[in-house]
């Protein structure tokens, strides 16, 4: 049975205890980690989520705590008043292994009925079950630490932001639907049948509107939604660091103060300082054509070279095929050189690179190896004249000990299967320190992309983003080569965040939504108070969004995000712990006009 706390009050938490506290009387609370009897003396770690400390009942002690803690097990909840003291037997485990509690008073708060379980960090559970009982597997020190860095790194934002001229403005959680992008949730509405809410996918109109309203620098850490597929770092609902200023023309304008925020970052949250100088900058042509992605990982080489003018002269049909590509999608042939992987990589192990590049859009993989004191050998090489390996070995500095890779297609399935490709060899291979962190800046996207499914030009980032001054005109004759006022934020390989220098023009505005296909009606009905407002007066602005599940992802080197979402969704965008989404009443479906189908019934 349990006990009431009487007069008990909790004076230290678990794991803030050192050497230099022996002598004190504390009282601590927490939950039993695990529990030893050794005859006339009982050990048990006791944990909240600060860590562990050692409680010693000694039955010599003659003060009713030993019977007590005899009943003791796993997850009990417990109060326990005591000296602390010198241990014995000291460990560096734990931060207070020098240390230990003789009891001298213990209340029982609470029993606890066996886990589904084992709250230990070596516990090898299926996922499944941690989420289903999510609360119990949050009790573990490992996740909990992992929350504590998310709250450094949210308490380090406002400290920095506050301090930096930014006001936390909280935005509407029901809006508009925009068609425009990814899928949204929508939420019915009971007062206006047949209508809807759109949950926010970002803050993005109306932190505009906050610049027209003259907040001048906004801030607010939010929530997002997208009805998307989930991937290992995605959720349906994320929380970004959302800001946006005013006054701001060039990108730098943006880039500074928010490099100033994630410095704070880095130094509250981890310790790490990441100096004076300003991040490096790399444009998107460059990230894409050296490392075949927007979002780089440059802590190791593998860099990507284009090699289509050598392969031109290749009396080989994939490569004249791909270069035979032209219009809006032209194509290329481009390789990789893994310097040192002759020696390391099998033929079986090359074959199943190539398999590895079919799965990110590729046909396949060509290539060419030169084995120390060996011959060049290939998938090709019977196409290759000696004046082709030549000028292929020149291009690619291929030398023995070396493997080709090459990609032959459009560019952009050839920038992806060999940027995969680099990627999944500099992982398997080791071939950066995986705990450094590598950040950097990609500035000038494309302002268009085209849309071969929709057969039309569609903006990179959203219709609101400014293009370079120089490149304005360009929207309208060359849209393929405008690049825009935009700029991502990435580390180690992955975007963190990103944003835009917004369209402050009303001119540039109505240009750009006719490129984009917009008609009058479109633009009324999807932005109309949007654009409205930018009659009345509307600075020069611009923004960005950091993804805050992400960002602590980064941090703390998990590579999954439901390790730092206190609450997440699995594959299936559901909650197997509280069995969310689930069905409703039919009154319910009644009072938001709202009918199933008899399908969807059945389903």
């Amino acid at each position: 049975m349990s006990e009431l706390m009487g007069n008990l009050k909790r004076t230290d938490m678990c794991g803030s205890f050192r050497i230099g506290d022996a002598g004190r009387e504390v009282t601590v609370m927490g939950w039993v980690q695990k529990k030893r009897n050794l005859g006339s003396l009982i050990f048990a770690d006791l944990r909240d989520r600060t860590g562990l400390v050692q409680i010693v009942f000694d039955e010599n002690e003659h003060n009713g705590t030993f019977e007590k803690a005899e009943s003791l097990r796993s997850e009990f909840v417990i109060a326990v008043k005591g000296k602390v003291r010198e241990r014995s037997s000291k460990t560096t485990k734990i931060p207070t292994g020098d240390i230990e509690i003789l009891a001298g008073e213990l209340k029982i708060l609470n029993e606890a009925e066996t886990t589904p379980f084992e709250i230990t960090e070596e516990s090898n559970v299926n996922e499944m079950l941690r989420l289903k009982y999510r609360y119990l597997d949050l009790r573990r020190g490992e996740l909990q630490k992992i929350f504590a860095t998310r709250f450094e790194v949210t308490r380090a934002t406002r400290e920095y932001l506050d301090n930096n001229g930014f006001m936390e403005v909280e935005t509407p959680m029901l809006g508009k639907s925009s068609p425009e992008g990814a899928r949204e949730y929508l939420v019915p509405s009971r007062v206006h049948p047949g209508c809807f809410y759109a949950l926010p996918q970002s803050p993005q109109l109306y932190k505009q509107l906050l610049m027209i309203a003259g907040f001048d620098r906004y801030y607010q850490i939010t929530k997002c939604f997208r009805d998307e597929d989930l991937r290992a770092n995605r959720q349906p609902e994320f929380t970004q660091i959302d800001l946006e200023m005013s006054f701001v023309e060039k990108i730098e304008d943006v880039l500074y103060p928010v490099e100033g925020l994630i410095k704070n970052i880095f130094k509250r949250a981890i310790g790490m300082d990441l100096g004076e100088e300003h991040f490096r900058t790399m444009t998107y042509k460059e990230a894409m054509t050296r490392f075949g992605s927007d979002k780089p990982d440059t802590r190791f080489g593998l860099e990507i070279v284009d090699v289509s003018e050598a392969a031109a002269k290749c009396d080989f049909k994939v490569f004249k095929d791909a270069l035979a590509i032209n219009g809006i999608l032209k194509g290329s042939v481009r390789a990789i050189n893994a310097k040192g992987f002759a020696s390391k990589l099998s033929r079986k192990d090359i074959d199943a690179l190539g398999e590895y590049v079919k799965t990110l859009g590729a046909k396949g993989l060509a290539w060419l190896s030169y084995p120390e004191g060996g011959e060049i050998k290939g998938s090709f090489l019977k196409f290759l004249t000696p004046e082709n390996v030549k000028e292929l070995s020149e291009a690619t500095d291929f030398k023995p000990g070396d493997v080709l890779f090459f990609a032959a297609d459009k560019d952009y399935v050839v920038f992806n299967a060999l940027g995969g490709l680099r990627l999944y060899l500099g992982d398997k291979y080791n071939l950066y320190d995986k705990n450094s962190y590598d950040i950097l800046w990609i500035t000038e996207f494309p302002m268009f992309e085209y849309s071969e499914e929709e057969e039309r030009f569609v903006a990179v980032h959203h219709p609101f983003t400014a293009p370079l001054d120089e490149d304005l005109d360009l929207c309208e004759t060359d849209p393929m080569n405008a690049r825009a006022k935009a700029y991502d934020i990435v580390i180690n390989g992955q975007e963190a965040g990103g944003g835009t220098i917004r369209i402050h023009s009303r001119e540039v505005q109505e240009r750009m939504f006719k490129i984009l296909g917009f008609s009058e009606a479109d633009i009324k009905e999807r932005f109309g108070f949007f654009v409205d407002a930018f009659r009345y007066g509307a600075p020069p602005h611009g923004g960005l969004a950091l993804g805050l599940d992400r960002f602590v992802m980064l941090l703390t080197k998990t590579d999954n995000i439901k390790d730092v979402i206190a609450f997440p969704k699995v594959q299936t965008a559901s909650c197997v712990m509280t069995d969310a989404p689930s069905p409703v009443t039919d009154k319910q479906l009644k009072e938001l006009s709202l009918a199933m189908s008899d399908s969807e019934k059945k389903a």
